[in-house]
C-alpha cells in the first residue's frame, strides 16, 4: 500500500513537473510578444514625404530617439536584444557604422529584409513601417552605439 502511494506521488509529481515546464516553455516561446511588425507612432516628426533620405534625417532628435526606443523594443528587440544588446541571434545594433555608410546599411536591411538559403533572417518592413518610423529606430540605435 505505501509503495502504491509513493508511485501516484512520483506519478503525480512527474505530471505536475511536465505541465510546468510546457508552461514555462510556451511562456518562453511568446516572452517577445507579438512577432508580427507593430506600426509605430510618429506622433511629433516632421513628416518626410514619400521619397526616401538618403541619410537620418532625425538624427539627434529627442522625440525621434524616444519614439525609436519604443518602435525598436516593438519591432527588433526579439532577435536583436533588448537595448539593441543582441544575444548573439542576430547582429548587435549597438555597432552599426554612423553616418552615411551606417544609413544605407539599415535602410537596405530594414526595406528588404534579408534571405540565405531560403530561410528568412529579417523580415521586410518596407510597407509596414513608416519612412519616419524606420528613422526614428535608426536615431535610437545612433543613440547607444558602441565603437
Amino acid at each position: 500500500m505505501a509503495d502504491d502511494r509513493r508511485v501516484a506521488r512520483t506519478l503525480v509529481f512527474s505530471a505536475m513537473t511536465a505541465l510546468a515546464m510546457a508552461i514555462g516553455v510556451g511562456h518562453a516561446a511568446y516572452g517577445h510578444g507579438d512577432v508580427t511588425p507593430q506600426p509605430i507612432d510618429t506622433t511629433g516628426l516632421e513628416a518626410l514625404g514619400p521619397e526616401w533620405r538618403e541619410t537620418n534625417p532625425y538624427s539627434g532628435n529627442a522625440r525621434a530617439i524616444e519614439i525609436g526606443a519604443s518602435g525598436y523594443n516593438q519591432n527588433c528587440a526579439r532577435c536583436h536584444g533588448l537595448q539593441a544588446k543582441s544575444g548573439g541571434i542576430a547582429p548587435d545594433l549597438r555597432l552599426l557604422d554612423l553616418g552615411p555608410d551606417g544609413d544605407a546599411w539599415f535602410v537596405e536591411r530594414m526595406k528588404h529584409g534579408a534571405v540565405r538559403d531560403g530561410k528568412v533572417y529579417m523580415p521586410v518592413f518596407d510597407g509596414i513601417l513608416s519612412q519616419e518610423g524606420m528613422w526614428a529606430i535608426r536615431s535610437y540605435l545612433e543613440s547607444v552605439h558602441e565603437d
